[in-house]
């Protein structure tokens, strides 16, 4: 019998496991694809917002080049953490069920069985995108995650969204030579863009080298041209990929099935602001899956926290 089972092996899931470890108790870490698994699936590129020392879990020093760290240095930072700590972490494991008797849990997955007394939910919100719902959706030409800028060089792309994962996908592969097309539903860009870039794309879009369409949407996708809804009427381009930068929302079936309740407007879940554990009892979130729709409002700076308050709550159920 675990004390606590941890299912998500993201940051905040790591950082749990620290300070489980630090705390004496035995648990496992299940992850359902490899180690941090939404930062491997940022683009190759990828800058972050945050400097280094707010990346850092557990105490453990983030030791960066530059101000602002990449995805690979975050990659190697987060497995370095584990392996030097010898965290026991399942990968590619998918937690298939959840069971509660009494006051103990019973979690059933790919690969196996386990028992343990408290669960901490850290699940992230990467895996399902934010969908259009217009017809061509479907088409292998509309892409929802973007790895690198080369594999667009010389294609009409368009771009929809104004956040940072949108404008980045812009600025790159309009320098990789792709003729690219912004779709915004929105007056202007997004304010949230990271203040290093936004005069970059702001600067492209008046100059003509990124056309952009603003309080528009994606009416229809095809094979070779798309539909935009624009304050003038419908315009057809021509058109090669359409990067689908809509965001990403956590797994909230998964939520409901676990029994925790969510909001009905923003499917934001139960839990308790000072020990983080939802309306059932023994079970805890942790990180960005806290924010149910609002994905923006928890990043790892300031969700790391979490893994603190319910390790300490849960020493003092003990």
């Amino acid at each position: 019998m675990l004390d606590i089972l941890i299912i998500g092996g993201g940051p905040i899931g790591l950082a749990c496991g620290l300070k489980a470890q630090k705390a004496g108790l035995s648990f496992l870490i299940i992850e359902k694809g490899c180690l941090v698994n939404s930062l491997y699936n940022y683009p190759s590129t990828m800058t972050f917002f945050s400097t280094s020392e707010k990346l850092e879990i557990g105490g453990i020093p983030f030791v960066t080049v530059n101000n602002k760290p990449t995805r690979s240095e975050a990659l190697e930072y987060y497995r370095r953490v584990s392996t030097s700590n010898q965290l026991p972490v399942n990968l590619f494991e998918e937690v298939t069920g959840l069971a509660k008797q009494d006051d103990n849990f019973t979690v059933t997955t790919s690969k196996g069985t386990y028992h343990a007394k408290k669960i901490i939910l850290s699940t992230g919100f990467y895996d399902i995108p934010v969908k259009l719902d217009i017809p061509g959706e479907n088409l292998l030409k509309v892409k929802h995650y973007y790895k690198d800028p080369h594999y667009y060089a010389m294609q009409k792309v368009v771009v929809v969204g104004s956040s940072n994962s949108a404008i980045d996908v812009a600025l790159e592969t309009y320098r990789k030579g792709a003729e690219v097309t912004l779709v915004i539903r929105g007056a202007e860009v997004s304010d949230r863009v990271k203040y290093w870039v936004r005069p970059d794309i702001i600067n492209r879009i008046k100059e003509g080298s990124i056309r952009a369409y603003f309080n528009s949407h994606l009416n229809a996708i095809r094979e070779n041209e798309v539909d935009i809804e624009t304050p003038d009427g419908s315009v057809t381009i021509p058109n090669d990929f359409v990067m689908a930068m809509t965001g990403y929302k956590p797994n909230f079936a998964f939520l409901k099935k676990l029994g925790i309740n969510l909001t009905e407007d923003k499917f934001i879940p139960s839990y308790n602001l000072e020990t983080m554990e939802t309306n059932q009892p023994g079970l805890y979130l942790a990180g960005v899956v806290c924010g149910g729709l609002d994905t923006h409002l928890w990043f790892i700076e300031n969700s790391r926290v979490h893994a603190e308050m319910i390790i300490d709550d849960i020493i003092s159920k003990r």
